[in-house]
């Protein structure tokens, strides 16, 4: 890699998995320290850049999921597998897994927020044994939004999923209504001790977190992803600054006490 922090480097396209019209998952090599809520500057020449969150750490690659939203994630969907992206990073302070293991874990998702929270998902649906209890809220518009299904298939084999759709569909059979109805039934053994994770759109993460409290899980042991406007990812630009913060460097993850703070 190059000493300048603003060159990016090459990394192949391994695999792409469409989830949606608009979202898919491109498998990118990569080695290197990463972490879930991570995120990278994609780069395409004449484009420009878009920060896209790891959803996906394995052994020499990182998945990222990209919605087709603009100029360059639009022309990036017109990638295949073999071909070359320019990236920068990992940025930003992700979730550590450190400090959830021998713990009970609630991670509330809505649509996209599933994607920089699936590396902790993954992880913990794989070793079990390392939690108290782990329990997944995850909230998508419609049957036809949700994404990683095959994962979820997956993870509610050893962990407790709650998934949910805002509209049903024609043929759809399972829960319908917002992630926050779920937050009042989910089983919390240890509301003393439990740690909760809450990452989607800004409205559903503020009434999430505050079903959460309504149900005495202290503030310091709630975490989000406040993601927004992280352009150079080396806190240069000051696009993503709000107050003295800088949410490229100190977030996307924050612990709730900073994050509750930060009003954009």
């Amino acid at each position: 890699m190059s000493n300048n922090p603003y060159m990016p480097f090459k990394s192949t396209i391994l695999e792409i998995i469409k989830h949606t019209d608009i979202e898919y998952t491109f498998r990118m090599s990569f080695k290197g320290e990463v972490k879930p809520g991570q995120f990278f500057e994609v780069s395409l020449p004449k484009y420009g850049e878009a920060p896209i969150s790891v959803s996906g750490i394995g052994e020499n690659h990182i998945d990222l999921t990209i919605r087709r939203v603009g100029v360059v994630t639009e022309e990036i969907h017109n990638f295949h597998p073999g071909q070359i992206l320019f990236l920068r990073g990992p940025y930003g302070n992700g979730f550590d897994l450190e400090l959830y293991k021998e713990k009970e874990i609630i991670v509330a998702a809505g649509g996209t927020g599933l994607s920089p929270v699936r590396g902790i998902v993954e992880y913990f649906a794989e070793n079990p044994q390392e939690v108290k209890g782990f329990s997944l809220l995850v909230g998508f518009k419609s049957p036809s939004d949700i994404l990683f299904k095959e994962d979820l298939e997956l993870w509610k084999k050893s962990i407790n999923l709650v998934l949910t759709v805002d509209k049903a569909e024609e043929g759809y059979e399972g829960n319908t209504g917002l992630i926050t109805n779920y937050v009042k039934e989910v089983e919390i053994k240890d509301i003393e001790k439990a740690q909760v994770i809450v990452v989607g759109p800004p409205i559903m993460m503020k009434f999430t977190v505050a079903e959460f409290l309504k149900r005495g899980i202290k503030e310091e042991n709630i975490w989000i992803s406040q993601e927004r406007k992280m352009c150079c990812g080396l806190g240069k630009c000051g696009h993503c600054k709000i107050d003295d913060t800088y949410i490229c460097l100190e977030g996307p993850v924050f612990n709730y006490i900073k994050g509750k703070t930060l009003i954009d």
